[in-house]
């Protein structure tokens, strides 16, 4: 029998594996460079949402708590991400560009952050007894948080 979870959870990993590692590098803070990311996110997160829907709806209808449960999860998303945008350094370069770098504080906040998703998702997909609606959420998730972190640390560099 062939495991056919594994191929979209490498490809998950490696997701956040590059937004973590490029948090961690200096770059300059960009009007729009900052929400690109968010958005291609945002795409692939409605597209999962669609899938992670039709999954249940194809075993029977949605239910209330596995809807709450899919809504609370990307509140904890866009909450991580404010908690994160205030780990993250932001100082005037030598050019005086506005310069960025993550913490250790930043990707302790990843790493509770995607702990969090997976308990949420399994805790949802157990609600909706039965498709991966919770699984299926990651881009999304993904999406909310980067997009609500990177939003609050551009607000943070225009104070400078």
């Amino acid at each position: 029998m062939q495991n056919t979870t594994s191929g979209p959870a490498l490809i998950a990993v490696a997701v956040v594996g590059l937004v973590v590692r490029q948090q961690l590098r200096t770059r300059p803070v960009r009007r729009t460079g900052s929400l690109i990311a968010p958005v291609v996110l945002g795409v692939l997160g409605a597209a999962g949402l669609a899938f992670g829907i039709a999954s249940v709806d194809e075993h029977h209808p949605l239910t209330v708590p596995a809807v709450v449960l899919l809504v609370a999860s990307l509140a904890v998303a866009a909450s991580f991400g404010a908690a994160r945008a205030r780990t993250v350094q932001i100082w005037r370069g030598p050019g005086s560009e506005v310069l960025r770098k993550g913490t250790a504080a930043t990707t302790g906040l990843w790493i509770a952050s995607a702990g969090t998703h997976i308990g949420l998702a399994l805790w949802t997909d157990r609600a909706a007894g039965a498709g991966l609606l919770g699984a299926a959420s990651l881009y999304a998730y993904l999406a909310i948080g980067l997009g609500t972190q990177n939003l609050l640390v551009r607000r943070r560099a225009a104070a400078l």
